[in-house]
């Protein structure tokens, strides 16, 4: 009698392992997917901070325009445009007289803003807004072309 009650209840314990599975499953993939999904957004901020570096350096080192430091950093991060970018060299002016080709500049600060990044989370579509980042470098050589790495 008694054997006959063992196997009736391990018969009905039968696929418990899989319900649990399933059940904890869809919470690991979940947080595994959340995870994932942060850590995307969190190199597209660090991607960002990143290149207003970059476009600061081309512009103390390089004679580059802005279209040319732009396009630089474009490059470096596709999810910017041509109006999240802003250049600005000090003083106010300095970079307007193409003959002295920014030769008067004191420093240059590249900004990036507004600037929004998409998640790709099934069925929860969230777009998120980067914070706005910014970089102010002092002059080094901004009226001549040194022909580095930085500035090809």
């Amino acid at each position: 009698m008694k054997r006959a009650a063992f196997s009736h209840s391990c018969q009905r314990q039968r696929g418990v392992a899989a319900v649990e599975f399933a059940l904890i499953a869809g919470v690991f993939f979940t947080l595994l997917l959340g995870i994932v999904e942060f850590s995307r957004v969190l190199y597209y901020w660090n991607t960002a901070s990143e290149a207003t570096r970059l476009g600061a350096r081309m512009a103390v080192v390089c004679d580059a325009g802005d279209l040319v430091i732009k396009n630089r950093m474009r490059d470096m991060l596709p999810l910017l445009q041509n109006g999240n970018i802003s250049v600005a060299y000090e003083p106010a002016g300095c970079d307007s007289d193409p003959a002295n080709a920014r030769s008067t500049c004191q420093s240059v600060m590249v900004s990036v803003a507004n600037v929004s990044v998409a998640t790709v989370i099934p069925l929860v579509p969230l777009t998120l807004n980067m914070p706005p980042f910014a970089t102010t470098m002092t002059r080094e050589s901004m009226q001549t072309s040194t022909g580095g790495s930085v500035c090809s």
